[in-house]
C-alpha cells in the first residue's frame, strides 16, 4: 500500500480526450518525464493507486495527454476525471530538502513576531490561485487563512514539521 508520505502531488487529471481512454493531465512538475517513470499515483476515494503508462505526449508546458494501461474507453477515463496525481519520492530527481506546498499539511505554523506563538496546524494549502494560502486550524478549532508568502515565511523545518512566519502586525487580530 502506498502511503501519503511516500509521494508528493504533481497535478490533476482533467477530462477525457477522445474515445480510447486518453486523459488530459495538468501538472506543475514534469518529473515523470525527466526520470522516465513507468507510472503515476492517483488518489481515488482516499486511496493512492498506481496507474501505469501506455504512453503520454505533451500538449503544452503544463498539460499532457496520458493513456494508462487498461483504461480503454471514454467512460473508464471519465471515472478518473478530477483525481489528484502524485509521484513517488523514491523515483524523484528532486533534492531531499525540497518540499512542496501540499507536503506542509500537518505542519505547525509559528509566529516569530508574537513570542513564537503557535498559530495552529496547517490543514490544507490552497494553491488554486496565484496567492497561495495556508488553511490553519487553531487550538480553538477555528480555521484561519494565512498567506503563504515567501515574504512572511522565515524558516521551514521539515524534520520538526514547523513553519516559522513573521506576519504583519494585526493580521491574526482579524480572526
Amino acid at each position: 500500500m502506498i502511503r501519503q508520505d511516500e509521494v508528493y502531488k504533481i497535478g490533476k487529471i482533467g477530462k477525457p480526450h477522445g474515445v480510447k481512454g486518453e486523459l488530459t493531465f495538468a501538472f506543475d512538475d514534469d518529473v515523470f518525464d525527466r526520470v522516465d517513470a513507468d507510472y503515476l499515483v492517483l488518489l481515488i476515494d482516499g486511496i493512492l493507486v498506481p496507474f501505469f503508462f501506455e504512453e503520454y505526449r505533451f500538449k503544452s508546458d503544463d498539460t499532457a495527454l496520458v493513456k494508462f494501461t487498461d483504461i480503454d474507453t471514454k467512460e473508464q477515463a471519465q471515472e478518473l476525471t478530477g483525481c489528484e496525481v502524485f509521484f513517488p519520492k523514491k523515483l524523484s530527481d528532486r533534492d531531499e530538502s525540497d518540499i512542496t506546498w501540499n507536503e506542509t499539511t500537518g505542519f505547525k505554523l509559528i509566529d516569530l513576531n508574537n513570542s513564537h506563538q503557535l498559530i495552529g496546524t496547517v490543514t490544507h494549502v490552497d494553491d488554486s490561485t496565484i496567492n497561495i494560502l495556508f488553511n490553519v486550524r487553531n487550538d480553538k478549532g477555528q480555521d484561519i487563512l494565512i498567506p503563504a508568502s515567501e515574504e512572511f515565511i522565515k524558516e521551514i523545518d521539515a524534520e520538526k514539521r514547523e513553519i516559522k512566519v513573521s506576519l504583519p502586525e494585526g493580521l491574526l487580530d482579524l480572526v
